[in-house]
């Protein structure tokens, strides 16, 4: 029984962790580093992550800054970046890349909310999910007598109060998100 929470808790825990990695790329007018996650550049035949192939900065709140450590990427660097459609475009001085990040306009930052509030719409079902697996996981063994009704009643109870808690985590999560993206 201590086991099926343990996993619960867990397994909830990871699902706001994989919201918050993945509300860190959405874009939100500032400049900001993990912007670049998930881009990779073909590096001598191997698709290698940006940064792994150079030095990346915060120039300030609207630049950012690759210095490549081998000066021949610049093109595949830039190239990548292009090609990777997050509406970033690199300017090159042919050692160094500068990226302007554009200001977001009211449309553009109510759909980033929106696309955010999906993201959290989605882990609560993930955490809804995980109660409901654990749930039937307690019930099981309930059947099977290893547990009696109390400690089914007294797990399921532990069970939902991981599950608001988690619910109430993601909510903040989304309020935070929220607010930068409409922040001016």
């Amino acid at each position: 029984m201590e086991t099926i929470k343990k996993d619960t808790r867990s397994r909830m825990d990871k699902s706001i962790e994989a919201l918050k990695s993945e509300i860190v790329k959405i874009r939100t007018g500032k400049a900001t580093t993990t912007l670049l996650d998930g881009i990779k550049v073909d590096y001598y035949g191997n698709m290698t992550p940006l940064n792994q192939v150079g030095n990346l900065s915060v120039l300030d709140a609207h630049n950012l800054s690759i210095t490549p450590w081998d000066k021949t990427m610049v093109q595949s660097i830039n190239k990548a970046i292009m090609e990777a459609n997050i509406g970033l475009n690199p300017v090159s001085d042919g050692t160094n890349i500068r990226i302007p990040i554009p200001p977001l306009n009211e449309e553009r930052r109510k759909d980033l909310v929106k696309l955010v509030k999906n993201f959290g719409e989605d882990t609560k079902i993930a955490i809804r999910n995980i109660r409901r697996d654990a749930n039937d996981h307690l019930k099981k063994i309930e059947k099977e007598k290893k547990i009696s009704e109390d400690q089914l009643k007294d797990a399921e109870d532990i069970i939902q109060k991981y599950t608001d808690e988690h619910t109430k985590m993601v909510d903040e999560v989304l309020k935070r998100k929220e607010e930068e993206i409409m922040e001016v």
